[in-house]
């Protein structure tokens, strides 16, 4: 099973998070001359979330955890269910 952590800020959004890691791990993989099978799994983990996830909702749930003083940790883990990934809030 594939986790990656990601943590909003108030300067960047879960969406905008995501896409920086899918950038990220894009970058390795096209660096590396051989082909990496878990950084792979990431890529692809990442690519269905930014294409499937409620990003408004999350957005939301992120904005009110920041706006509370909390961190707004979040643990993209993947799944063998539709949408084929499962995401929480990991509590600080």
């Amino acid at each position: 099973m594939i986790e990656i952590e990601l943590e909003p800020s108030l300067s960047h959004c879960i969406e905008t998070v995501t896409k920086i890691e899918y950038e990220r791990v894009l970058s390795l993989l096209l660096k590396g001359k051989e082909e990496d099978a878990r950084l792979a799994e990431e890529l692809e983990l990442l690519r269905v979330f930014l294409e499937s996830a409620d990003f408004g909702q999350l957005r939301c749930r992120c904005e009110e955890r920041l706006a509370a003083g909390k961190r707004a940790l979040v643990r993209l883990m993947s799944s063998s269910l539709p949408p084929k990934y499962r995401v929480e809030f990991v509590e600080t």
